[in-house]
């Protein structure tokens, strides 16, 4: 089932760190891409968005915590090119499969032992 995929996080993100370490132990090849030392464009963003919806905004996240109200009022797609570390992490492609987050339910339909 494993092959290549996709994945969008931050590289000091240990939640990435650990998807991409089972991802691979699983088989899988891994393209990564930090969002922020490698900053996505504007359709890049737009792409994610559409796939993901507004879950990519992690509104729990210490990066919101930490923004205005002016701020928050914003799009996803302002927050995100603004704020890339506000992205909801790790977001995963794998053809036309979009999965957010390293929970039991994305480790199952990846093939990864939870």
């Amino acid at each position: 089932m494993a092959g290549q995929l996709k994945m969008y996080g931050l590289a000091h993100c240990s939640t990435c760190q650990k998807a991409q370490a089972e991802l691979e132990a699983a088989g899988w090849q891994v393209d990564f891409r930090d969002v922020k030392t490698d900053p996505l464009s504007g359709a890049d963003w737009q792409a994610l968005i559409a796939g993901f919806g507004d879950k990519l905004v992690n509104r729990a996240s210490l990066t919101w915590r930490g923004m205005s109200d002016g701020e928050r009022a914003g799009t996803p797609l302002e927050m995100l090119t603004a704020k890339p570390s506000l992205m909801k992490r790790p977001a995963i492609v794998v053809g036309d499969q979009r999965l957010l987050g390293w929970t039991a339910n994305v480790k199952r339909a990846l093939g990864v032992a939870a």
